[in-house]
């Protein structure tokens, strides 16, 4: 969470299709506040990175240029962790405010994410991520979602729909045989571990990040069945 000593400026406030996002300065940190919820800052990125670097690494041995799908674009910390790692192949980024990317292509979040986006294997889908689950034909290696607080705690009730039976089936769907499933959120969440093995699912468990105050953040992880 941002530091409470420096007070927050509004740089940009915007009503989109899915409610009010704002985005913030505080200090050296950016912030974005979706529907008056805060959602994450700049301040750390620990646990955005973990994102990506356990999914990468809970992959089958061997598996070449696997494909990404990021849900969420956010601050652009999980792109650039990404981005950064060539081991990666296509890295596509689902993201549905309009706002979030104008933040990122012409607004101030392009001194984190500009040479990630500028990446050829990066591609931006302006899409809702629980539709594109829902309709796409493509097929990734590996699933890594960043669009809630967690799956408790999400920003809009249309994101219920992604932890559901009919959600979990979708991402599992759309994932590779021995592709990866990497869900961020803020607090532990037994039921969601639950969850996904109800979903046919394997190799479930949850990797902790641990933070200045309260409960550590949590990267869950699940394996598709061959």
């Amino acid at each position: 969470m941002p530091s409470a000593e420096a007070r927050p400026v509004v740089l940009d406030r915007r009503e989109g299709p899915f409610g009010e996002v704002v985005l913030r300065e505080r200090g050296d940190d950016f912030e974005i506040i979706a529907n008056g919820c805060f959602l994450m800052d700049t301040s750390d990125g620990r646990s955005e990175r973990l994102l990506i670097d356990a999914a990468l690494a809970a992959l089958p041995a061997g598996r070449r240029d696997p494909a990404l799908l990021i849900g969420g674009l956010g601050v652009g910390f999980s792109l650039v962790r990404a981005a950064a790692d060539p081991r990666w192949g296509r890295i596509a980024v689902v993201e549905r405010e309009p706002a979030v990317v104008d933040w990122h292509l012409e607004g101030p979040l392009g001194r984190i994410s500009a040479a990630a986006l500028a990446d050829p294997r990066t591609a931006i889908l302006r899409e809702d991520l629980v539709e594109h689950l829902r309709t796409t034909t493509e097929r990734y290696d590996a699933l890594c979602l960043d669009i809630d607080n967690g799956p408790d705690w999400t920003v809009t009730e249309d994101n219920e729909g992604l932890y559901s039976p009919a959600g979990l089936a979708a991402c599992r769907a759309r994932l590779t045989p021995g592709g990866v499933l990497a869900v961020w959120s803020a607090q532990p969440s037994a039921a969601f571990g639950e969850a996904l093995r109800n979903a046919g699912f394997r190799a479930v468990r949850a990797e902790e990040v641990a933070v200045a105050r309260g409960v550590p953040d949590v990267v869950h992880l699940a394996l598709r069945g061959r």
